[in-house]
C-alpha cells in the first residue's frame, strides 16, 4: 500500500505537465460542488422538517459531504480512466475517506460528551495531525519522519524512549482515554434513568466509574506501546510532595465533595446557608458547591467550607420554613382585631401553608407603641421569601389604614416648668 501511494505520488507529479490534468481538476472541482450542494439542500431539509430520529439526522449532515464526494470522485475515476490517466482522483480518494472518518469519529464524541467545547477543539487538531500524516503518507517522507523521529532518544531509569515511542503513547492513551470517557458517559445515562436511586449516590457513581476507567485506559495503553508502568514510579515521589504542599487544598476538597455526595447532607435542591452565603444548591462537584442566591447570584463554596463550618439546611429533612414579620400599633389599638388581621393578610397568600396556621404574637410593649409578630410556615423557600414578605406587609398596610389603626412614631413631650 506504501509503495502504490509512493508511485502514485510521482505519477501525479508527472502529469502536472499533461493537458489531461486539467480535466482531472475539473472533474475533481464537478464533484466537490456537487457533492457540496447536495450536503447545503440536505441541511436545509433538516432545518424544515426535524426528525424525531436526531442522531441519525446529525450524524449525516457532517458525513454527506466526505461520503458523497467520495462516491462522485470514485465513479469519476472508473469513468475517466478509460481515456487518459486519473492519479489526481486516486490521490483525493484516501483524502477524503479520512475526512469521512474523522467527522464520524468526533459526531459519535460529540454526542456522548454534549455542551463540551474541548470536543470541537481537539477535532480541529485532530484533524490537522491526520491530514498531515496522510499527506506524508502519499509525499512518501513518513517513513524519513519515523526514523527521524527514533534518533531522538533518551533513557528514563531503565525505560528507553524516542520521541516516536512516545507520540504513539499518547495516540494510544488519548484513544483510550475516549473509550473509557465514552463507556463512562453511557454508564452515567444508565444510573441517571434509574429509579429509586438518590441524585447524590448517581453523582459519586459515575465520578469513581469514570476514574476507574481512565486509570484502567492508563494501564493499558501504556504497555500496549512498549512503555513501562514502573517508569511512571520516578514522578510517584515529585507528586507525592506536590500534593503534600501545593495540592493539599485541592486535595481536601475532593475528598471532603465525595464524603457530602455519599453522606447526602447537602442535596441538589436544598436551601442552605454557610458563613454569610445562602442559596439553592444548583451543582454538586468533587470540588466545590454551588448556591444560586435570590438575587441570581452564584456563590462557588469550595466542599473543605461546608464540612468544617456550620450549615444551615433548610430543607434537609422537612422543607417547611418558618418566617416571621414586625409591626409596631398604637397604644389605643385594639389587639386582638389588629391580630386578626395580621392572620388575614398572611393567609391571603397562596404560598403560605394553612398547616400549621398563621399565628400572631404579642412580643412586648416599646417606648412608641405595642410590638407585635405574625409568623407563617412556607414549603418552598428557593423560590425566595423578598416578595412574600412585600405582599403580606403590603395587605397589613392596606387593612390596617381600613380598620383606622394606627403606625406609632416615636414621639416625645416636652414641658415648661416655670421659675
Amino acid at each position: 500500500m506504501d509503495h502504490e501511494l509512493n508511485s502514485l505520488f510521482r505519477a501525479l507529479q508527472g502529469d502536472f505537465s499533461q493537458p489531461d490534468f486539467w480535466w482531472q481538476c475539473l472533474a475533481l472541482a464537478l464533484c466537490l460542488a456537487v457533492a457540496y450542494g447536495l450536503a447545503r439542500a440536505f441541511r436545509q431539509h433538516a432545518v424544515a422538517s426535524p426528525s424525531e430520529h436526531r442522531f441519525s439526522q446529525g450524524g449525516l449532515k457532517r458525513l454527506i459531504f466526505p461520503l458523497s464526494a467520495l462516491l462522485l470522485v470514485f465513479v469519476s475515476r472508473a469513468i475517466l480512466k478509460t481515456w487518459h490517466p486519473v492519479n489526481l482522483l486516486s490521490v483525493a480518494l484516501p483524502l477524503l475517506s479520512s475526512l469521512a472518518v474523522i467527522r464520524a469519529v468526533f459526531y459519535a464524541l460529540r454526542v456522548s460528551f454534549r455542551s463540551s467545547a474541548w470536543v470541537v477543539n481537539f477535532e480541529r487538531v485532530f484533524s490537522s495531525v491526520v491530514w498531515l500524516v496522510v499527506a506524508l503518507h502519499i509525499l512518501g517522507l513518513l517513513d524519513p519522519v519515523i526514523q527521524m523521529l527514533e534518533d531522538v532518544s533518551f533513557s528514563v531509569g531503565k525505560q528507553h524512549l524516542n520521541l516516536w515511542l512516545i507520540g504513539q503513547g499518547l495516540v494510544t492513551v488519548v484513544a483510550s482515554l475516549l473509550v473509557a470517557l465514552w463507556i463512562g458517559g453511557l454508564a452515567e445515562a444508565r444510573l441517571a434513568a434509574t429509579e429509586g436511586l438518590d441524585g447524590n449516590l448517581q453523582l459519586v457513581f459515575s465520578r469513581l466509574l469514570k476514574s476507574i476507567l481512565l486509570m484502567v485506559a492508563v494501564m493499558i495503553s501504556l504497555p500496549m506501546v512498549g512503555i513501562d508502568l514502573t517508569t511512571l514510579s520516578v514522578f510517584g515521589g515529585a507528586l507525592g510532595v506536590g500534593l503534600g504542599f501545593g495540592l493539599q487544598k485541592v486535595a481536601s476538597n475532593y475528598v471532603s465533595g465525595f464524603i457530602i455526595l455519599l453522606d447526602r447532607s447537602i442535596r441538589i435542591g436544598n436551601v442552605i446557608s454557610v458563613g454569610t452565603d445562602r442559596g439553592e444548591v444548583t451543582r454538586i462537584t468533587t470540588r466545590y458547591t454551588v448556591l444560586r442566591s435570590s438575587t441570581g447570584v452564584e456563590s462557588i463554596v469550595p466542599n473543605e467550607v461546608l464540612m468544617g463550618s456550620v450549615v444551615q439546611n433548610e430543607s434537609l429533612t422537612d422543607r417547611r420554613v418558618r418566617l416571621a414579620l414586625q409591626v409596631q400599633v398604637a397604644y389605643a389599638t385594639n389587639l386582638e382585631q389588629a391580630m386578626a388581621l395580621l392572620v388575614k393578610a398572611a393567609e391571603s397568600q397562596t404560598r403560605v401553608l394553612k398547616d400549621p396556621v398563621p399565628l400572631p404574637l404579642v412580643l412586648g410593649f416599646a417606648d412608641s407603641g405595642i410590638n407585635l409578630e405574625i409568623g407563617f410556615w412556607i414549603i418552598d423557600p428557593e423560590v425566595g421569601t423578598a416578595g412574600l414578605k412585600s405582599a403580606i406587609n403590603l395587605a397589613i398596610w392596606h387593612s390596617f389604614n381600613e380598620a383606622g389603626i394606627e403606625f406609632p412614631f416615636p414621639q416625645r413631650e416636652v414641658r415648661l416648668l416655670g421659675n
